[in-house]
């Protein structure tokens, strides 16, 4: 049997399968393997038959057709079934050879393979890869992180069969370190829950706000997409409003409980654990949770009245033209956590990320991507060491533009009772980020008063205090830390 594969891909459920077949488009020969043998079969006599791809019974058939130094990617499962292949092909590889990951796994988890695998003398690469099937068909955002070892052995296939950007430069670049391709992924995924979540309560502003029918809804968010807030998610909820079949709107009879897979929990987790206040994305997820208790709802909102449901007059340009403000604005903020987490992850984990190419490598391919990423790549091109976006030129005078339209936005929402948790949330951030004194200050004395927990002095060198405030303490305070 002769060894003629560029690289062998485990995994052939959908994602797997268009990723192959991109491959094969690209020049590359390719071989697979699928736990369930007839899912190769049926492949390889599918849609892949006349193509340059082979099939393979057995790993160990796999990894005889390929040229060396071998490279394996593995799109399955995330978890276990990862451990489980990577596992089962140790043995059967050769110092140099390089095992990819290219499923939604956690970073902490791919931060623990890269060391094992780097025992063994193979190289580890761990890759987001973001576009669902159309994207892994057509070119996908992929972000590789692991050794870096194996970058030079897989950047041509990686970068060709990668989305490109209207320059023509491919949505693809080193990440960083061990897990740091999979934390990219990671945030994201985060960012794609906030974006999404940000979408569906602009719907529901003009839905139960302005009462708009689904035609009119189709056209604003049309419209919205050959402007500022033009991007992958705003187009496809266009596509969605004016869905029809039968001569009635699809969307209508979708239930309104939303599922979820774990990344942006993940975020969010991650989030607290390094300090990072994601408000927004913890609000796309926790409003994921609220819709899941679909039946309790019912209940309630047939016991909790809120304000009347009356028509307020809002279906006019004026208002249409503040929600855009306001969802553009929270957009904004939606990515400004995000990067803050990335740039404190790359701190903790002293990982070398580029901001700039990350924006990039989101241009093209992924769920996320829109315009406004070449904004935010501009940004860090002029000031790598930019600490927020808010902070950049641009980004400060987009915001102060819709800030006064975003107030109205929530604030109206609020008064006629519809929820906004992601949007509100935002501008609840954006006023503590602008705002130089917050009363953290009462709070710090409260845990002062009640568990001696110790405070530090405005103005003052950096030491810590504690202030006996019932005359009747011990004078002994706890330990400072910050958990």
């Amino acid at each position: 049997m002769s060894a003629e594969c560029d690289i062998a891909l485990i995994g052939l459920a959908v994602m797997g399968q268009n990723l192959v077949l991109n491959m094969n488009d690209h020049g590359f020969k390719v071989a697979v393997y699928n736990r369930t043998t007839q899912r190769t079969h049926d492949f390889i006599g599918g849609i892949a038959a006349d193509t340059n791809i082979e099939g393979a019974d057995t790993l160990e058939e796999l990894v005889s057709k390929l040229k060396s130094p071998r490279k394996v990617m593995i799109l399955v499962k995330a978890g276990q079934p990862v451990d489980n292949i990577i596992e089962q092909l140790i043995p059967l590889l050769d110092k140099g050879d390089v095992i990819i990951d290219g499923g939604n796994s956690n970073f902490s988890d791919s931060e623990r393979r890269a060391n094992q695998i780097k025992e063994t003398g193979l190289l580890y690469v761990g890759t987001g890869v973001s576009g669902g099937e159309e994207g892994a068909r057509n070119g996908p955002s992929l972000m590789p992180g692991g050794d870096v070892a194996a970058w030079p052995l897989i950047k041509e296939l990686f970068q060709k069969i990668a989305a490109k950007t209207d320059e023509g430069d491919p949505c693809c670049d080193w990440v960083g370190d061990n897990g740091a391709g999979h934390f990219v992924k990671m945030v994201h995924n985060g960012i794609e829950y906030g974006d999404m979540q940000l979408i569906c309560e602009a719907y529901h502003f003009m839905k139960a706000g302005m009462k708009l029918d689904n035609n009119a809804m189709h056209e604003i968010f049309s419209a919205w997409n050959k402007a500022k807030l033009d991007s992958y998610l705003i187009e496809i909820t266009a596509d969605i409003l004016a869905y029809q079949e039968n001569g009635e709107y699809v969307l209508d009879s979708v239930l309104d409980r939303a599922g979820q897979k774990g990344t942006g929990k993940w975020t969010g987790i991650n989030a607290l654990e390094l300090g990072v206040p994601l408000t927004l994305i913890g609000e796309a997820v926790f409003s994921r949770c609220l819709s899941a208790i679909k039946d309790e709802r019912v209940i309630a909102s047939k016991l909790l009245k809120g304000p009347a449901d009356v028509d307020h007059g809002l279906a006019n340009d004026e208002w249409t033209e503040a929600l855009g403000q306001a969802l553009y604005a929270s957009k904004i903020i939606s990515y400004a956590q995000g990067f803050m987490l990335m740039r404190t992850a790359a701190e903790e984990y002293n990982w070398s990320l580029n901001y700039g190419g990350i924006a990039q490598m989101w241009r093209g391919g992924c769920i996320i991507r829109s315009a406004f990423l070449d904004d935010i790549k501009a940004a860090y091109d002029k000031s790598p060491e930019l600490q927020n976006i808010l902070l950049d030129d641009y980004f400060r005078s987009e915001v102060e533009t819709a800030q006064n339209n975003w107030r109205k936005v929530v604030a109206k929402t609020f008064e006629i009772g519809i929820p906004a948790p992601a949007m509100s949330s935002a501008l609840s951030f954006f006023d503590g980020y602008r705002t130089a004194s917050l009363p953290a200050n009462l709070l710090q004395a409260q845990r002062d008063y009640f568990g001696a927990h110790t405070y530090q002095k405005v103005g003052g060198d950096g030491s810590y205090h504690h202030t006996d405030w019932t005359h009747s303490g011990s004078g002994v305070s706890s330990s400072t830390y910050d958990a």
